[in-house]
């Protein structure tokens, strides 16, 4: 059992695949082909087709059949095979030649038949069988025009896209975002015959939406074969609302029960809610600069003499990491949620002009196939800006040495000037080019990185954010949101300097956050109220409105906002940064990210997941407070009910070797080392995975946090 599990349940699961797709045309929906890219690269793929690159293609309702030359497909979908997946497949096939159909899903069967509505005595009885497979062959078969032709379906759990040994991704989990306070609202008015929720604490699963109780099942059945392939039998323990229901889900997982009963190993898979603590997300956990450069005002002036102090003290070990650097500022892959376009035209003699940047195909970060970029990749996750950048270089070098390229040495400081002369030798040199066309790509998205102008200005943002930990340790929240009204400025009077519509929401998730709850006075509302009139005021004034103001506001474009319903939107919007605040409410022990400042100590930041993370390994082992075990069946309920009286201990989560400890709505890079270098020091020989539905950057956050369909999710029907 080893934390590289993660990375050969991907494997394994795409050996299955790929022993199905010779000389076929293979349609691949975008959560399976981030799993590809980041667990085998596109190219073995393309090596077991055995045939042109135009014979994969993108799962969609436009998407091009197969001519009469291409008469075998394969479909590998994440979700499940029902309603618009099903009609797409349909078409498709309706409008090709294909006499071979293969259809692979992630969701395994016995989720299809609760999608299907079979109860659970009736879906027990038929174990071992797959009728909703089934049914879909004749389907597949009766649309290809002769049932004597050949259809597949089966189920392969495409479930993790690994960006690490110790850390991966579920692509197709992206937008799982735990539940607010206002959400008990909500699902309140779906049930107007029962009895009412009071709070998150009376969530279970038998309040959730259809919808999201599916796509919650869909998780657990990908992560119960995980455990299969890992040879494990998981306690499994939740922090936050949303966790508990996910980690009851798994632990009564009927189809797991045979196989727990064989597993040799043991684990404990912890679920730990995102909205607990939205302060530990990329925004303020980048190390950037010095806090000369911010631009403050009122009050916070005296804060800046100590500003740098505060930040190398706050975050210490954790947050200066070139790779949250870069997947902050560079654009997103499209159809990808986890890594970035690397522009790739240095290495061609193109020229730098805008008609240029689609010319060549971007690079990215993920290097599943390059040894020496993936051991390179490895290094920037886990060293600190400065040491990362180093560590490009010297890769370059050896590199250009290994190819008898002219490189010329340069010692001491790093620069993207440097690192560009040393990427240029590679430029005229095909075999050069093809032998490190990895290294290279990394090699460019931190020169990229490092030329930013956003890199700069989240300098000057991150920096202020620290100032801002300071003032809410020794202020009231209205006289941080007064202190903050002056940089809330409309289009026509910012500078580059200043912050745009998304960075100032970014900072109010951060105030609200990090205060966690407050009482509501005539002082709050009153700074409240100024804000969000200088924020309605701003978002009508935009001349473009982002595809996040365009979501908060409801209006596509800024002609059609006026004051009003801008006014509506920011209410909102206020409405949510509160359930934020309170977020931690239900918290016992885990009530504070905030450790507040005295006259010998600065207000300093504890991530959520380090107070997690050691109390689980807390030498003491008392009962855990917030960490709720999840019972999976009578045993263990037993087990509770005699420890009140009898000396039985509890399932803690610090029983087994192996932790998994999955973080539902994200998690930053970061906070990945944080944890694993912390049970690394906390208790060494224990290993951990760690799991998330995605890598965040900052304009995450706000995207998900201010969603309206957490509770509808579409699962494609």
């Amino acid at each position: 059992m080893s934390a590289l599990g993660v990375l050969s349940f991907t494997q394994q699961g795409w050996e299955q695949v790929l022993a199905k797709v010779k000389r076929a045309v293979v349609y691949l929906d975008a959560a399976c082909a981030e799993s590809l890219h980041w667990g085998c690269g596109s190219m073995r793929l393309l090596e077991a087709v055995g045939g042109p690159a135009c014979q994969l293609r993108e799962f969609e309702p436009d998407a091009v059949g197969g001519g009469v030359k291409q008469p075998k497909a394969v479909f590998v979908l994440s979700c499940l095979l029902k309603g618009r997946t099903v009609e797409t497949i349909r078409d498709i096939i309706c409008r090709s030649h294909f006499q071979y159909c293969v259809v692979v899903t992630a969701v395994s069967h016995a989720v299809h038949l609760t999608a299907n509505h079979v109860p659970a005595a009736a879906a027990a009885e038929l174990e071992g069988q797959h009728p909703v497979f089934e049914q879909l062959e004749e389907k597949l078969c009766e649309w290809m025009g002769n049932m004597n032709y050949t259809a597949e379906v089966q189920h392969v759990p495409l479930l993790l896209a690994p960006a690490a040994p110790y850390l991966a991704l579920t692509p197709a989990f992206a937008s799982l975002f735990p539940l607010l306070p206002q959400d008990v609202h909500l699902l309140n008015s779906a049930r107007p015959d029962k009895r009412r929720l009071g709070s998150l604490g009376e969530v279970d699963a038998s309040t959730l939406t259809p919808n999201l109780l599916l796509q919650i099942r869909c998780l657990v059945s990908g992560l119960s074969s995980l455990c299969e392939h890992l040879g494990v039998r998981e306690e499994c323990f939740a922090v936050g609302s949303l966790s508990r229901v996910i980690a009851a889900d798994l632990a009564n997982y009927a189809p797991a029960k045979n196989r727990r009963k064989n597993a040799t190993g043991r684990a404990s898979v912890v679920f730990v809610d995102r909205t607990l603590d939205l302060t530990g997300t990329p925004s303020n956990l980048l190390l950037f600069g010095h806090a000369k450069h911010v631009p403050v005002s009122g009050p916070l002036k005296f804060l800046c003499v100590s500003a740098w102090s505060v930040l190398s003290g706050a975050v210490g070990h954790h947050g200066d990491n070139l790779v949250e650097k870069i997947i902050s500022v560079l654009p997103q892959l499209p159809g990808h949620t986890n890594d970035v376009m690397v522009n790739m035209v240095e290495l061609t003699a193109l020229q730098h002009g805008e008609e240029n940047q689609n010319v060549i195909a971007p690079g990215c970060l993920a290097q599943s196939n390059d040894t020496a970029a993936k051991a390179l990749w490895e290094a920037l996750l886990n060293t600190k800006h400065k040491e990362a950048v180093m560590e490009v270089r010297r890769h370059l070098v050896e590199a250009a040495s290994r190819e008898n390229l002219p490189i010329k040495m340069s010692m001491g400081r790093v620069t993207p000037g440097q690192l560009t002369s040393y990427i240029q030798l590679f430029k005229n040199n095909l075999k050069a080019l093809r032998n490190h066309c990895g290294l290279l790509q990394l090699g460019l998205a931190t020169v990229q990185t490092l030329k930013h102008p956003q890199t700069a200005k989240w300098d000057n943002f991150l920096a202020f954010e620290r100032l801002l930990l300071q003032s809410i340790g020794e202020s009231s929240i209205s006289t941080v949101l007064s202190q903050l009204l002056p940089m809330i400025k409309p289009s026509t009077q910012r500078t580059n300097d200043d912050y745009n519509p998304e960075e100032l929401l970014i900072l109010l998730i951060y105030i609200y956050s990090v205060t966690g709850e407050f009482v509501v006075d005539k002082d709050l509302g009153d700074a409240e109220e100024k804000v969000k009139k200088a924020l309605a005021q701003v978002f009508c004034e935009e001349s473009e409105l982002s595809p996040l103001l365009q979501k908060i506001t409801g209006c596509d474009s800024s002609i059609n906002l006026t004051f009003h319903k801008s006014k509506i939107a920011v209410d909102e919007l206020f409405s949510t940064l509160r359930d934020a605040a309170g977020a931690r409410s239900l918290m016992k022990q885990f009530k504070s990210v905030c450790v507040p400042g005295n006259h010998s100590h600065q207000a300093t930041y504890k991530p959520l997941l380090k107070q997690v993370v050691e109390e689980i390994f807390n030498p003491e082992k008392p009962d855990p407070v917030d960490i709720e075990h999840m019972s999976s069946g009578l045993t263990d309920l037993l087990k509770t009910g005699f420890s009140m009286f009898m000396k039985v201990s509890r399932p803690h989560p610090s029983d087994h070797p192996l932790l998994i400890l999955f973080v539902v709505g994200g998690i930053t890079v970061s906070e990945a080392k944080m944890v694993k270098d912390l049970v690394a020091s906390l208790k060494p020989g224990a290993q951990v995975i760690l799991l998330s539905t995605r890598l965040l950057k900052p304009l995450n956050i706000p995207e998900l946090l201010f969603a309206t369909d957490r509770l509808h999710p579409d699962l494609g029907f």
